[in-house]
């Protein structure tokens, strides 16, 4: 009798861990791994860096399930994987994702949109890189029209289709979905053959007066873009200045116009004066 009560601890707690494993393998199996991996993206994204014993505990899985998701959308080029935790934060070789970029500085990119627009006038021929910076400058857009807009960002190209009195060229090639846009050869021989009156885009960072980002053949369209365009101007919200990217764009001498905002470094105003820059700063509001 006693020695089976001396067993009866540990039958339970085989019994307990089983049903314990049962649970997390029903909760596993509850939600798919396509929906479960959205929905991770979504919070690392919304919050830029998560442990992955926390989405582990979330969504009460195995933290083996969390790294076979957080490869899985990694592959996919949504965030970065690294020891311990996910993030959506860009590095100087990573880009982030645009739906991140999308929910970042967004009030100055919207000042700096509203001083871009002031720039425009009705009738000109307008080229606008994948930027969320150049999106924001999109939108303003309809209220110039007659105008054309070309461009290989697909939010802008769905965000201008509407407009009566815009036309919209479109430019194609291998699609891009972490950056939802086209890119590639195609693309660039599709610049090569139009002509723009002025030219608005923006960068992953800027160091020592020269503008950079992180993938060459994103590099490679907007130099295109450039080069067909008679006026250049750079949209660069004040954290461009705190990061750094692989890959040279072009100094900032190259571009007619740099557009801040009023967070960007005390010092960065003068290095661009004595660098010869042509730039202005723009008040945020709320700021």
């Amino acid at each position: 009798m006693n020695d089976n009560d001396g067993e009866r601890p540990e039958e339970e707690h085989l019994v307990a861990l089983d049903g314990l494993r049962d649970r997390e393998a029903a909760s596993e199996r509850s939600l798919a791994p396509s929906l479960r991996q959205e929905q991770i993206a979504e919070y690392v994204i919304q919050h830029g860096q998560v442990s992955a014993k926390k989405l582990a505990e979330m969504f009460n899985v195995s933290l083996m399930t969390i790294h076979r998701d957080l490869d899985e959308l990694e592959r996919q080029g949504i965030l970065r994987k690294l020891r311990g935790y996910a993030t959506t934060q860009p590095s100087s070789v990573f880009e982030s994702n645009v739906r991140y970029r999308l929910t970042t500085a967004q009030a100055e990119k919207e000042a700096i949109a509203r001083r871009a627009v002031e720039l425009i006038e009705p009738g000109q021929v307008v080229m606008l890189d994948d930027s969320t910076s150049a999106l924001h400058l999109a939108r303003l857009l309809p209220q110039l029209v007659p105008l054309t807009v070309i461009t290989n960002f697909l939010a802008i190209i769905k965000e201008l289709a509407p407009v009566k009195g815009l036309r919209l060229i479109a430019l194609g090639g291998e699609y891009t979905p972490s950056h939802d846009s086209f890119n590639g050869i195609v693309c660039t021989s599709a610049i090569e053959s139009l002509r723009a009156d002025i030219f608005f885009g923006s960068v992953s960072a800027i160091a020592d007066g020269i503008a950079f980002h992180q993938e060459q053949e994103i590099v490679v369209v907007k130099q295109a873009m450039m080069r067909s365009s008679k006026t250049k101007v750079l949209l660069a919200d004040h954290n461009k200045f705190h990061r750094t990217a692989l890959h040279k764009l072009a100094p900032l001498e190259a571009f007619d116009l740099v557009i801040l905002d009023s967070g960007v470094d005390p010092d960065i105003p003068a290095e661009l004066r004595k660098e010869g820059i042509h730039f202005e700063i723009v008040e945020v509001a709320g700021g």
